[in-house]
């Protein structure tokens, strides 16, 4: 109604009487005013937002500055740390190394039922102090026939490194004498599954001591090389059965019921694969057991004792020859409950070739050892391979032709299959 009326009365004042009229509203000043202040109030907002906005971003730039020294510091303290750590060990005093190996054999035997035996362990381990001092130990870990865990210390000794030519060892050592006691004896080195005879326990190559010893190398010109290594210790024992002097035992005693042994290994390389080798020891043995009973020190007497060896190891690409000879004697000695010495000999030729880069290795043997007992005596021929699952284990597979006093061990052919592991 209202609208009409204002139409028809701009149709009568025409078109200039509206505004004047709506201007004359108090209405529309009213709404105007409220414009004006919620206009003043968004410019307000929209400054006080600006100031926020500032300010945030002011403190972004703070965390961030903030955040960005904290990483520098949290990586400069892992640097220090890192370093601290690699110098540790590049500079450390001391050093623990673990190592040593296994084996497990399988024997068939001419005249016997076959066997599963030779399961061995033996741990090694190595403490060094800088590069001045080095312990070193090797125990032997064995199951017996009777199912019972044979336990033996192989050596121990506590070695200075003087300097690089000269290392003193003292405590229980493997005998420098030849080379396959000290080098080569170990299940995962010997490439045959067994020891030539006479280069085992109670045979002609001693097998350990407890003194001390010097060893070490030399270079001289043209690539040679020369090795050595000298020796003061207890010395064997002898044992006697029957009246007779059985065998020289050599395992390492601390008990000396004599003079001590001195003795000695140099070889000599005039090329890196060649290496001749002379051995030797003197001294005093006695008797320390007869028949199974102990016999006091001073109730037998001393009596001279000798070793003396020579090896030889050469290697052209894929052949290897080695070859040892040993002798130990005792001489005889006039009052003892075994008067008469004896003269305890071996020595073996081996021949192994290697099948180009295939992990097959052929290997031929022959050894020989001579005692003054018939039953110790024993010819071998033996043939063999070894297959390398890797260079530090392999299975072992050889055939011994054996010659022997009749109707004993010695005189029996067998198979003999072992797998070795040297970690």
């Amino acid at each position: 109604m209202h609208i009409a009326i204002l139409c028809a009365a701009s149709a009568v004042l025409g078109p200039g009487w509206l505004p004047t009229a709506l201007a004359a509203d108090p209405t529309v000043e009213a709404l105007e005013t409220r414009v004006k202040e919620l206009e003043a109030s968004i410019a307000e907002l929209r400054g006080e937002l600006g100031r926020l906005a500032e300010q945030n971003s002011s403190k972004a730039a703070a965390m961030k500055e903030e955040r960005g020294q904290i990483s520098e510091e949290s990586a400069t303290v892992a640097r220090a740390e890192a370093a601290s750590i690699a110098a540790e060990w590049q500079n450390a005093t001391s050093a623990f190394h673990l190592s040593g190996y296994g084996a497990a054999s399988y024997v068939d035997q001419e005249g016997a039922n076959g066997e599963f035996g030779g399961v061995t362990f033996n741990p090694i381990l190595h403490f060094q102090y800088r590069n001045q001092i080095l312990w070193e130990s090797e125990l032997e870990l064995e199951i017996d026939q009777d199912g019972a865990t044979d336990v033996t210390l192989e050596y121990s000794t506590i070695d200075w490194l003087i300097n690089d030519h000269v290392t003193l060892l003292a405590g229980k050592f493997l005998s420098p004498l030849g080379q396959f006691r000290q080098n080569l004896h170990p299940a995962w080195i010997n490439k045959l599954p067994s020891a030539p005879p006479g280069f085992g326990h109670d045979g002609a190559a001693p097998a350990a001591d407890v003194g001390v010893q010097l060893r070490g190398g030399l270079p001289l010109p043209r690539a040679a090389h020369l090795n050595y290594a000298v020796y003061v210790g207890n010395g064997p024992q002898l044992e006697a059965d029957g009246g007779e002097i059985h065998g020289i035992v050599s395992e390492g005693f601390t008990r000396n019921a004599d003079d001590p042994v001195v003795g000695g290994r140099l070889g000599f390389l005039p090329m890196p694969n060649l290496e001749i080798g002379v051995s030797g020891a003197v001294g005093k043995a006695t008797l320390t057991t007869a028949d199974g009973v102990a016999i006091e020190d001073g109730d037998e007497p001393a009596r001279d004792y000798g070793a003396l060896g020579a090896d030889l190891v050469y290697r052209w690409k894929d052949l290897e020859g080695r070859g040892e000879l040993i002798r130990q004697k005792v001489d005889d000695a006039p009052g003892s409950l075994a008067e008469e010495g004896g003269t305890w000999r071996a020595w073996y030729l081996q021949l192994a070739y290697r099948l180009g880069s295939r992990p097959w290795e052929g290997i031929v043997r022959y050894s020989d050892f001579n005692s003054p007992h018939p039953e110790q005596r024993q010819d071998q021929w033996m043939i063999g391979f070894e297959y390398l699952i890797a260079s530090n284990a392999m299975v072992k597979l050889g055939y011994e032709f054996n010659d022997g006093l009749s109707q004993t061990e010695t005189d029996a052919n067998r198979w003999l299959l072992q797998l070795a592991y040297g970690y």
